[in-house]
């Protein structure tokens, strides 16, 4: 299967990577110069990439990323045979995912969105989880794929339910970390240490997948991005106009917002999303950090 891969980013160059070592023909492309990903074809311009191809795999930052890759000049559209299969792992809006995917099947294609949930580590080791919204057929025509990529991946309904479940599932990630972020912060306060605090969270009921992951990371002050804090704000703002158009209120995660807006004019929007700690322990005067921090 020839596949073009458009977006070689924290996450798509190991997602790409994948599919090389799986035997796949892969042609990619991405928007500023980067080293080349052995085993690929480099192409100039979408257009080029997806030239042939019978899966074209996106991996971008945002809405108006994808639809210039798809649709400006020189962009993937143009080189769509039919039958092709676009699929997006990029967060976008599910309004404009049901755009794109209308556009691509006046040109005889299909259009997935796949966004999924993990971080660089996740892609790094093949073990993301898919989250697909489109026509049953063309997500087995892709499988193969997913399988390579990740370890799990759920059909969440038609075309913007992926997009949609994903929107679902960042809002919940955000507001466990702030939580955690918050409680750590407070607690640094007190004078509880966060080597003591952490084995009685992870014994409790406020145990979850996202203080676990992260914690490791804040006790030893690692904010390298896995997930830049620029991204996550994106996400967010996705979120809350997903919501005003569907007249359903978020106001914890509007509080929230407004953090990663604050984090982000401070100068964090590169690190990990993590990093919003810094911006609590600035306000409370204190910093959180375990004893293997350097």
């Amino acid at each position: 299967m020839k596949v073009a891969f458009l977006g070689l980013g924290i996450m798509g160059r190991s997602m790409a990577t994948g599919l090389v070592k799986a035997g796949y023909e892969v042609t990619v492309w991405n928007r500023s110069p980067t080293k080349p990903v052995e085993g690929t074809h480099a192409a100039s311009t979408p257009e080029d990439a997806a030239r042939g191809a019978e899966v074209v795999w996106l991996c971008v930052s945002d809405t108006a990323a994808v639809e210039q890759v798809m649709f400006g000049l020189r962009g993937a559209f143009n080189s769509l045979t039919e039958g092709a299969v676009v699929a997006d792992s990029s967060t976008i809006s599910p309004a404009a995912t049901l755009k794109f995917a209308e556009r691509v099947r006046e040109r005889g294609a299909d259009w997935v969105d796949a966004p999924m949930t993990g971080s660089k580590v996740a892609a790094e080791n093949a073990t993301l989880i898919f989250i697909l919204g489109g026509n049953a057929d063309s997500i087995e025509k892709i499988q193969p794929l997913l399988g390579v990529m990740g370890k799990q991946s759920f059909h969440m309904g038609e075309t913007g339910k992926g997009q949609a479940a994903k929107l679902v599932m960042n809002l919940q990630i955000a507001m466990i970390y702030e939580g955690f972020a918050e409680a750590i912060t407070l607690g640094a306060k007190l004078g509880v240490s966060l080597d003591s605090l952490l084995p009685l969270i992870q014994a409790s009921m406020v145990r979850s997948g996202v203080i676990e992951y992260k914690a490791p990371f804040v006790s030893k002050r690692d904010f390298a991005p896995n997930f830049p804090l620029r991204l996550m704000l994106k996400d967010l703002r996705l979120i809350l106009e997903a919501a005003k158009e569907s007249r359903v209120k978020l106001p914890a995660l509007r509080t929230v917002e407004e953090i990663y807006d604050l984090a982000n004019e401070e100068g964090h929007g590169d690190l990990d999303y993590a990093a919003t700690l810094m911006l609590l322990e600035k306000w409370a005067g204190v910093e959180v950090k375990g004893a293997s921090a350097s």
